[in-house]
């Protein structure tokens, strides 16, 4: 298969921009070799570090009024993992896609792992969709999937999601995804307990089905579409549901599916303490469930979620193993261009959370010593690690400057060439 980027593009455009690479690289290695880090013990770590990217986010999204597809929508999930492809080979962050059922279903899988392996692909969690009705199908999710009071319309979400287990085992997947809408937008309109108790059945029923190296991460959201009560609502009631399932269940956190002023780092630092911290969606809000790019609007807070992964990882926390995605919906950019730096603002925080003086921290915070505290990580966060992520994409042949080059191959033009114009109609959330 040929190279979605011309590889002459990307060795042209890292010559032009090499040599002072290599200079700002040197200068920052004597800076934190005066602070006691060692500049290339933190480019392995990045280099090895991968985020998922969602199918679904190359593709352009839109609000609850209204959609603008773009030039070169992806038509089907081969033009998605194409789109995907581009996103690893520049940024070199995204080894890993995680598909969505039924969005991405394929009646031949194989031909699916070989599209993918000849990009250099693999797979990353299942996501299941019981959110809204599909083409078939015999029930309607219009008052809810897991928790619905109808059992017929329970059974069918549970089937559907054990077909998701079923696909992903043939792809090579090792987890599944819940998210599930349901829940009331009027008081009264649903018994809570009632509805509750119903999901938690449900969710049995998927977890049993689970194969022994399986994951199951269950995702939380305070509203939408169900305004008024939402079924998995906080962090808290989703603590609840990985305690009921077992030992295979986790928490997935969203940043974005949070209240304005929710501390989302200590609710990380809660799931990791008691072991059920599953991993991540990466996006960015100011208001509610925007699913902005990373790192949009408030990075700081991107930062101090990484600070309480790497301490996790360095004190050697027990049933710790976050997955990481971004789960993102792009309106007015390139979703391939916000991929690329979205990929790059992860890297850039698990960068700075690794340059934290963790000795002096812990120091200050046992002399309960706040400012110095909060300067110490500052000190962290103010650091430009720019010149250690564009060192470790060089080095595995990907592209300093991923959105510069990535234009100047014209990648989207081709494919807008090659690929029919979409229409705009029709409601815009995913």
């Amino acid at each position: 298969m040929a190279e979605p980027i011309d590889p002459a593009v990307v060795e042209a455009e890292n010559e032009k921009r090499a040599k002072a690479l290599e200079a700002d690289y040197e200068a920052l290695g004597a800076h934190l070799d005066r602070r006691g880090v060692d500049i290339e013990a933190v480019r392995a770590k990045v280099a090895a570090y991968g985020v998922a990217v969602p199918s679904w986010g190359v593709g352009t999204g839109g609000t609850r009024f209204a959609r603008f597809p773009g030039s070169g929508e992806p038509r089907n999930i081969f033009d998605k993992l194409d789109d995907c492809a581009v996103i690893h080979r520049l940024a070199r962050a995204t080894p890993r896609v995680s598909l969505h059922i039924p969005w991405d279903k394929v009646a031949d899988l194989s031909e699916l792992t070989e599209r993918a392996a000849a990009h250099g692909l693999g797979f990353d969690a299942m996501n299941s969709n019981t959110f809204q009705d599909h083409p078939g199908q015999e029930r309607s999710y219009k008052f809810g999937s897991l928790s619905h009071t109808d059992p017929a319309t329970r059974r069918q979400a549970i089937d559907h999601n054990l077909e998701c287990i079923e696909i992903g085992q043939a792809l090579g997947s090792k987890a599944l995804t819940v998210w599930v809408g349901d829940g009331s937008n009027f008081p009264g309109q649903s018994h809570m307990t009632r509805a509750f108790e119903r999901y938690l059945e449900s969710m049995k029923a998927v977890y049993a089905a689970l194969p022994e190296d399986w994951r199951v991460f269950t995702e939380h959201k305070i509203f939408e579409p169900a305004f008024y009560s939402t079924v998995v609502q906080d962090w808290g009631t989703n603590y609840l549901i990985a305690q009921e399932l077992g030992p295979k269940a986790f928490c997935l956190v969203d940043l974005g599916h949070h209240a304005p002023t929710v501390n989302i780092e200590m609710i990380v630092a809660r799931l990791v303490q008691f072991g059920k911290l599953g991993g991540f969606h990466f996006n960015d809000s100011k208001y509610g469930d925007d699913d902005l790019d990373t790192g949009a609007i408030d990075p700081y807070r991107l930062f101090l979620v990484f600070n309480e992964l790497v301490d996790a990882g360095e004190r050697g926390a027990a049933n710790f193993d976050p997955a990481h995605m971004l789960d993102q919906s792009h309106n007015v950019t390139d979703p391939i261009e916000s991929l690329m730096t979205s990929a790059m603002e992860v890297q850039r925080a698990y960068a700075q959370a690794l340059i934290v003086d963790r000795t002096a921290l812990s120091g200050y915070q046992e002399d309960n010593d706040a400012l110095m505290a909060s300067e110490t990580l500052k000190t962290a966060f103010r650091t430009d690690v720019e010149p250690i992520l564009a060192k470790a994409r060089l080095d595995v042949g990907g592209a300093i400057a991923p959105v510069a080059t990535y234009r100047a191959a014209g990648y989207r033009a081709k494919v807008g060439r090659e690929r029919p114009e979409t229409s705009g109609t029709g409601g815009g959330i995913i």
